[in-house]
């Protein structure tokens, strides 16, 4: 058997090699619109509620199957096995 240190993939947005950084990633191809839609909602319905709130989310985890999540506003998350996280630039690119 033959360990190779690159990955293979069919998708072109995805650099899987072993040292690839994940900020290089193109989250838009891998998260589920249903998921987006439901991150954006999460975004919109906590500024209506806390307007005078300042400091901007990292973005949202939010549970694949219920599609409720939480605003991550400090540090990398910590994720349980159902959760995925969305980034602040994912939620805002179709906002405004």
């Amino acid at each position: 058997m033959v360990y190779t240190s690159q990955a293979t993939t069919n998708h072109p947005n995805i650099d899987t090699r072993v040292n690839a950084r994940p900020d290089h990633i193109d989250f838009s191809a891998l998260l589920d619109p249903a998921l987006l839609q439901a991150a954006r909602t999460i975004y919109r319905t906590y500024y209506e509620v806390h307007p005078d709130q300042v400091q901007r989310p990292l973005g949202i985890a939010i549970d694949r199957f219920t599609h409720r999540g939480k605003l991550i506003f400090g540090g990398k998350p910590i994720l349980l096995p159902q959760e995925c996280f969305v980034p602040l630039n994912q939620i805002e690119a179709e906002l405004y």
